[in-house]
C-alpha cells in the first residue's frame, strides 16, 4: 500500500471511529426514584446520539454463539448482590438493524445509591479487527439519601463520580476520575455522548432522534482527564449523558486480539421546572 492510499485509510478509520462511538448501555428511564419500586433496565451496545447501528452483545470472532455477561450486580449500603440470573436475552431494534441484548428487573427497595454493575463478555469488531469490552455503571438513587454513589466498585476499570450522578441540573457540571486496578489513568482519552432518543422498554426499540448535530465532532465529544485521571464536563442538556474511558482497563488482548477495555458510566441531568 502506497503513502497517499495509507494516509487515506488512517485517516478513514479515524473519521468513522470517532462518529460511530461504541457504548455500553445501562439504562432505565429515571435514576432519582422517590421511593423504592421495581426499576426496568436495558443492556444494549449501540450508539446512543446517532443510532447508526447497534452491535450484538458478546459477539466473538471464532464462535456464531454469543458469550453472556461475565458480570452483572449492584452494591447497595456497600453490600454487594450477584444479578446475573436477572439478565434476559431479548432483540434490541435500533433505527437501522436489531442486535442481540439484554434485559432485566431490579428491586430497588431499600434507601440510598444502588450502584449497577455490567461486565459484558469482550465484543468483536470486524472492521478493526479488535475487541471492546465496556465495564459499565449506571447509578440509581431512592428517596434522596446518598450512600455509595462516590465509593470505587472495585472493577479492573472504573469511573468514580465526583459528583452525584443522579442529582445533576440541566447546565451543570459532571466531574469523575478515570481509575485501572484502583489507581487513577493521568490523561485517559475520555468519549461523551447524549442519549439523543427516547428508548422504547415496552418494544425494546429506540425512538426517534430529538437533536441534529451540526458535525461530527458533536456526535462523539472527545476530551482528556488531567495528570490524576479527573475530568470536568458541562451538561448543556437534560437527559442521559454517557462517559467512557477508551482502553483504560489493565487487560490489553482476548483471544490473542487486541483489547479495547474501556470504564463507562452514564449519569442523568434534570431540567429545572416551574414550581405547580
Amino acid at each position: 500500500m502506497n503513502k497517499t492510499v495509507l494516509t487515506t485509510a488512517i485517516a478513514a478509520t479515524v473519521l468513522t471511529t470517532g462518529a460511530f462511538a461504541h457504548f455500553q448501555m445501562l439504562y432505565t428511564p429515571n435514576t432519582a426514584l422517590t421511593k423504592g419500586g421495581t426499576v426496568e433496565l436495558l443492556h444494549a451496545f449501540t450508539h446512543p446520539f446517532a443510532d447508526e447501528h447497534t452491535m450484538d452483545m458478546g459477539k466473538q470472532h471464532d464462535s456464531k454463539e454469543f458469550t453472556a455477561p461475565l458480570e452483572f450486580f449492584v452494591i447497595n449500603k456497600e453490600k454487594k448482590t450477584d444479578l446475573l440470573s436477572t439478565l434476559k436475552d431479548i432483540t434490541f431494534k435500533g433505527s437501522h438493524n436489531t442486535a442481540h441484548a439484554y434485559r432485566s428487573q431490579y428491586k430497588a427497595r431499600r434507601m440510598g445509591d444502588h450502584v449497577l454493575v455490567m461486565v459484558p463478555a469482550p465484543y468483536y469488531e470486524k472492521n478493526e479487527d479488535v475487541y471492546i469490552q465496556q465495564v459499565t455503571k449506571s447509578i440509581i438513587n431512592v428517596a434522596g439519601a446518598p450512600t455509595d454513589w462516590d465509593a470505587p466498585a472495585g472493577l479492573k476499570t472504573e469511573i468514580v463520580p465526583l459528583v452525584k450522578p443522579y442529582a445533576i441540573w440541566e447546565g451543570s457540571n459532571f466531574t469523575g476520575i478515570v481509575m485501572s486496578n484502583g489507581k487513577p489513568v493521568p490523561f485517559a482519552e475520555i468519549e461523551v455522548e447524549y442519549l439523543n432518543r427516547d428508548v422504547d422498554l415496552k418494544a425494546n426499540a429506540m425512538g426517534k432522534s430529538r437533536y441534529e448535530a451540526p458535525q461530527d465532532s458533536f456526535v462523539t465529544m472527545g476530551m482528556k482527564a488531567n495528570k490524576d485521571g479527573e475530568f470536568t464536563f458541562s451538561i448543556p442538556k437534560a437527559g442521559f449523558w454517557g462517559f467512557c474511558a477508551l482502553g483504560s482497563g489493565p487487560d490489553k488482548e482476548y483471544k490473542g486480539k487486541e483489547l479495547s477495555q474501556d470504564a463507562v458510566i452514564w449519569v442523568e441531568a434534570k431540567a429545572m421546572k416551574p414550581a405547580k
